[in-house]
C-alpha cells in the first residue's frame, strides 16, 4: 500500500533529521495511529483521496476526546510532520494552547524523601547499577538517553561531553558523584567507556530503567505515578533552584535553549504550597477563626 510505502520513507527521513531512537518510535506509533484512524473513517475510498484536510480536523477532535491536552498536542507535532513530509503542510493542525500551571500534580511529584527511600531500596535489593543511575540523575538532571555519556574518562575530567542532533553540551559532575562513581567502576571492573551497561556490553537504555524503577515503588512507599526516568530530572531542577534561585544557570545545566522551558520544572511542588503563598495578609476583616 502507498501509506506504508510513505511510512518507511518517513522513518528515514527522520533518521536522517539525526532524530533519536525514541523520538522516531514514538512519532512512528502517532502517525500509525492517525492513519489507522484514516483508513477506519474512510472504508471504501481509495487510498490517494483518503487523507485531506476534514479528516485531520476530525482526528484532532477525535484525540481531544480520549487524550489528556498535553498528550494531544505530543501526537498533533508528529502528525504534523508527516503531513509536512508528504508534501501537504497546509493540512497541519494548530495544538491547543494551554494556559501555564504553576503547580504540579500531587500524584506526580517526587519529593526528596521518596527519591532517598528509592535510592536505599535499589541498594537492599542489590540492584547497584540501579541505585547509582538513580544518583547520577539525581545529582546532574542528565536526560536518560545521555547517560552512556558518562564513561570512566569523563570521571577523570568531571566533565561529560554530550554529542547529539549536531549540537555538544557538558555536563560537570559533581565531586561526591565522582567518587561514588569511580568506586563503583572498580567493584564492577569497570575500566572504560560507557558505565551503565547491559550483559552484553550496550549502554542501557529507557525500558530497562524504567520496568526496574517500578520494581522499587511497594517497598519504597513511594506512588508508581512518579517513578519514572524523567522525574528525577525535574527533582534535579527544583533543588538546584531552591538552593540558587538561578534560572539562567539552570537552563545551561539542563541543556535548555529557553529559560521558559526551564520554568515548567521549578513549579511550586504542590497546590497546597501556592495556597500558602497567596495568604498575603490583604484581608484586614477576616475573622480570626480563620488565621493561620
Amino acid at each position: 500500500m502507498k501509506m506504508n510505502q510513505e511510512l518507511k520513507e518517513f522513518e528515514e527521513y527522520l533518521r536522517m533529521q539525526e532524530k533519536s531512537r525514541n523520538t522516531v518510535e514514538k512519532y512512528l506509533r502517532d502517525v500509525g495511529r492517525f492513519l489507522a484512524f484514516a483508513c477506519g473513517s474512510r472504508k471504501g475510498e481509495r487510498e490517494e483521496e483518503i487523507l485531506n484536510r476534514r479528516l485531520t480536523l476530525e482526528y484532532k477532535e477525535e484525540l481531544l476526546k480520549r487524550y489528556q491536552t498535553t498528550s494531544v498536542n505530543s501526537m498533533l507535532i508528529a502528525v504534523n510532520c508527516y503531513l509536512k513530509f508528504i508534501g501537504h503542510a497546509e493540512w497541519k493542525l494548530q495544538t491547543v494552547r494551554v494556559q501555564r500551571q504553576i503547580f504540579r500534580p500531587e500524584e506526580k511529584e517526587l519529593t526528596r524523601n521518596e527519591y532517598c527511600r528509592l535510592v536505599r531500596e535499589a541498594s537492599q535489593k542489590g540492584k547497584s547499577r540501579l541505585c547509582h543511575i538513580l544518583q547520577t540523575i539525581g545529582a546532574t538532571g542528565i536526560r536518560i538517553s545521555e547517560l552512556r555519556f558518562v564513561t570512566v574518562e569523563a570521571l577523570k575530567s568531571k566533565i561529560v561531553r554530550i554529542y547529539c542532533k549536531g549540537k555538544e553540551r557538558i555536563i560537570l559532575l559533581p565531586c561526591s558523584l565522582v567518587r561514588l562513581l569511580t568506586d563503583y567502576c572498580r567493584k564492577k571492573k569497570i575500566v572504560s567507556g560507557s558505565i551503565f551497561i547491559t550483559r552484553n556490553g550496550n549502554p542501557v537504555d529507557r525500558r530497562n530503567i524504567w520496568a526496574e524503577m517500578k520494581s522499587l515503588c511497594r517497598l519504597a512507599r513511594v506512588q508508581e505515578s512518579k517513578v519514572f526516568p524523567h522525574n528525577l530530572r525535574h527533582l534535579f531542577a527544583r533543588c538546584y533552584y531552591e538552593k540558587e534561585k538561578d534560572l539562567v544557570r539552570l537552563a545551561d545545566y539542563l541543556g535548555h535553549s529557553s529559560v521558559e522551558t526551564t520554568r515548567r520544572y521549578t513549579k511550586t511542588a504542590s497546590m497546597k504550597a501556592c495556597l500558602k503563598q497567596l495568604e498575603l495578609g490583604l484581608l484586614p476583616d477576616e475573622p480570626a477563626v480563620f488565621r493561620e
